[in-house]
């Protein structure tokens, strides 16, 4: 169920067309200037630019990618302001949807996400209409299908690194943790060898809704497609409890 839905949505978004990835590398690369601006280009002195060292690796962004993209920032290079801005809407039949964005300019933003809820059978909401059914957790996502991850080897490893929880399914192994332990459990596991699909800070929904209504699934789908295609969007969650493949035949 809830399982199945996460990974779905992460396969969604790993089956990218070259165009679609080359977006993901710029989206990623806007994240990391940001933080580089804030806290410095060196990942020992800024957390939060490890931890998107390790997303932009996740998403096969190139070493050399990410050390121009720190430079430029370094260098003043990249001459841009961008906010951090948030919306939070519902989906067909009430999904819940929270919309991070990174944007230089607000109300192109706000119009542009606004007009893809409308469009697609949603409605944008107010702050804090969803998000209390949500809480930020770390989460990993490692691919096991050659099965190389055993599971008595994986919770010893998990124990070890400080981690909270981690489940084996659908070839994929999933660990998560605090939201405070991120970084620390990211380099426990990167020394132990662990590579990943994933890795980040998400916002976890406590319960998932389901669509059964054919219309609506292929309108959710369309929402959370265009919102993420959208150059100002950075990250979209939301509580839909995505059909498994072998499930739509």
């Amino acid at each position: 169920m809830s399982g199945h839905s996460k990974w779905n949505n992460i396969k969604r978004k790993k089956e990218k067309t070259d165009g679609a990835k080359a977006q993901i590398f710029t989206k990623i690369g806007r994240e990391i200037a940001v933080v580089v601006k804030m806290g410095g280009g060196d990942p020992n002195n800024n957390s939060a630019l490890k931890v998107l060292i390790a997303k932009a690796k996740a998403n096969n962004v190139p070493n050399d990618n990410i050390d121009r993209i720190i430079k430029k920032a370094l260098g003043d290079g990249d001459k841009n302001s961008y906010e951090n801005i948030t919306y939070e809407g519902y989906g067909p039949n009430g999904v819940a949807v929270i919309v991070e964005c990174l944007t230089d300019n607000r109300n192109r933003t706000a119009g542009d996400v606004r007009h893809i809820f409308d469009k697609f059978g949603g409605n944008l909401g107010t702050s804090g209409c969803v998000s209390f059914g949500f809480k930020q957790k770390g989460v990993f996502v490692i691919n096991n299908e050659d099965g190389e991850y055993d599971e008595d080897k994986v919770m010893e490893d998990v124990m070890d690194a400080g981690a909270e929880d981690f489940s084996m399914e659908d070839d994929m192994v999933e660990i998560t943790c605090a939201p405070a332990d991120f970084s620390p459990v990211l380099e426990a596991l990167q020394n132990k060898g662990y590579t990943f699909e994933t890795a980040e800070v998400q916002m976890v929904p406590d319960l998932y809704t389901r669509l059964d209504d054919e219309d609506q699934i292929k309108k959710m789908g369309l929402l959370l497609e265009k919102l993420e295609e959208n150059d100002d969007v950075q990250h979209v969650w939301h509580n839909w409890d995505e059909p498994h493949q072998d499930d739509e035949d």
